[in-house]
């Protein structure tokens, strides 16, 4: 490779590090949040529906803005946007204006995702072979760097506003070398020129895996601890290992995912890779053993790992829809997905159990891998 497409790649890596570090915190910073407003669990939860509702705004006009300016202005003002919100964040005179903050919040990190996302399947298509689970494990790092610095921070008593200061200015480092190294302008651009629209046939085919892939994911990020600690008698600091469990097999796998890609199907592996994570759930969902389920939730990390990548690269090629339009569409379906399917578990868990609710996550895994071939085979 030339010297300018080694410093693109690093340069999307560094990206997708700076987007997961920024998302972590903002998870990390949710308690500081609830002390400072003095907020109960509904007001909690209000700010995290108006991030959402701000993020799939966001994804869902992504596609036109690139083709219009182009992913490296898109990816600048999404990380920017994020970045002041974090800053922001403790700051709102009135708990409205805490809302439109997380709302702008997420709207500006539904831009930043899709541009990024385009840009690395731009630099996929350059380069003739997968690249797309590297990044995603990139974002997976960020991630997992911004909930432990987080966590260590707070260890040695620094104040929050600091904290989300000093993530803000090292996102927005990173993220300003990196677009200088994107395609210019309209290179990413092609032939998107319309505004945002409803997916349909084989687009709206992977857009339903990629939300049922969400439902899972977001079921493991929300409720996995809550089920170690009330279902399985677990102490609180050994039910948070669900989750480090999960996201650290995930990262894991993702940067090994491209050597899989390379070697089997789109099909192939997106059906192995969802019969792992039911086969893995149920295993939880069976066993009355922590350090089993501990297991079973690395399983089902390792099982997700690909499912994004696979079909955000899916997406990018769909014939017809310019990368970055149809990123856009699968992302916000997706992105639904993560919204409402952890609620509809919790309705679920109210009304029997959470072993049960959990096991209709199940289903959502068996039903993506059902679809798999439908949805990719061509």
């Amino acid at each position: 490779m030339t010297s300018s497409t080694v410093r693109a790649h690093w340069a999307a890596r560094f990206l997708f590090f700076a987007a997961g570090c920024m998302f972590a915190t903002w998870g990390v910073q949710i308690p500081t949040v609830k002390t400072v407003y003095g907020l109960g669990v509904g007001a909690i939860g209000g700010l995290v529906l108006a991030a959402g509702v701000g993020s799939v705004l966001g994804l869902t006009q992504a596609g036109w803005l690139i083709a219009r300016h182009g992913a490296r202005r898109v990816a600048w003002w999404g990380a920017l946007l994020s970045a002041l919100a974090l800053m922001l964040l403790l700051h709102m005179p009135h708990l409205v204006l805490l809302w439109a903050l997380l709302g702008l919040f997420g709207l500006a990190t539904g831009l930043l995702d899709v541009a990024m996302n385009a840009d690395a399947s731009e630099l996929e298509r350059q380069a003739g072979r997968p690249l797309m689970s590297a990044f995603h494990g990139m974002f997976s790092l960020g991630g997992m760097v911004g909930a432990g610095v987080g966590g260590l921070l707070f260890t040695a008593g620094v104040a929050p506003n600091l904290q989300l200061l000093g993530v803000a200015a090292f996102s927005m480092a990173l993220v300003a070398w990196s677009v200088r190294q994107m395609p210019p302008g309209q290179a990413l651009a092609e032939e998107a020129h319309g505004r945002f629209a409803l997916s349909r046939g084989r687009l709206a085919l992977v857009g339903l895996l990629a939300a049922l892939g969400f439902v899972v994911e977001g079921a493991i990020y929300d409720w996995s601890v809550l089920f170690l600690a009330s279902e399985r008698g677990a102490p609180q600091q050994q039910a948070a290992l669900a989750y480090a469990s999960f996201s650290a097999a995930m990262a894991a796998t993702r940067f090994v995912g491209d050597r899989l890609r390379a070697r089997w199907s789109s099909v192939g592996l997106l059906r192995a890779s969802a019969c792992l994570a039911a086969v893995a759930l149920a295993l939880v969902l069976l066993s009355n053993s922590v350090p089993l389920a501990l297991a079973g939730f690395a399983l089902v990390g390792v099982g997700l790992a690909n499912v994004v990548p696979v079909l955000f690269s899916a997406a990018a090629q769909v014939p017809g829809v310019a990368p970055a339009q149809g990123i856009s569409a699968v992302a916000s379906l997706g992105y639904c997905g993560f919204m409402v399917g952890p609620s509809i578990i919790g309705f679920v868990a109210h009304g029997s159990s959470l072993t049960l609710a959990l096991g209709l996550v199940v289903g959502c895994a068996l039903l993506q891998a059902a679809l798999a071939r439908r949805a990719l085979g061509a």
